[in-house]
């Protein structure tokens, strides 16, 4: 990001802009870094996940036995709901953008397209990541922070 100031940007100098659907989808998929958010024990757990967008979903790789995935077997097929997070902000400035999905996860299953999954994510730890999980998009909202009246700052 290229910033004009020498600093922090004050709270009066900030505008938060709710984005679309199609921008905050095309903005999730600009990086490869989110959050899942899941429950477990009947309590919300976070993980970290690197993802990959295909036709509008969100892709995750992950283990057998991953307690996210342990969750999703669980619901016998029928997917479990899910939030999911990515953002780009910037740690100095604190502009930026934030994208949260909920929706339903399932566990991949097909052969063909799991294979295809596995070309195109890779795995962010050293360990075998055999499963997939594809998040199907129902909510989506995401917003912009940027510097009042610069309409080019993200």
């Amino acid at each position: 990001m290229d910033h004009d100031h020498h600093g922090p940007v004050t709270a009066g100098e900030r505008r938060r802009v709710d984005l679309d659907t199609d921008e905050a989808l095309r903005l999730l998929g600009s990086v490869s870094l989110g959050r899942i958010v899941f429950t477990r024990h009947a309590l919300p757990t976070v993980r970290p996940v690197n993802h990959v967008l295909d036709g509008g979903e969100i892709v995750v790789r992950t283990h057998e036995g991953a307690d996210l995935s342990a969750c999703i077997r669980r619901a016998d097929g029928l997917g479990v709901v899910v939030a999911y997070e990515a953002d780009s902000i910037d740690p100095d400035t604190h502009l930026g953008w934030s994208v949260v999905v909920t929706g339903y996860a399932r566990l991949v299953t097909d052969p063909v397209e799991l294979a295809r999954y596995r070309a195109m994510v890779s795995p962010w730890v050293d360990q075998t990541m055999d499963l997939a999980v594809r998040v199907r998009p129902d909510l989506v909202s995401g917003v912009l922070l940027r510097a009042d009246g610069r309409p080019g700052d993200v």
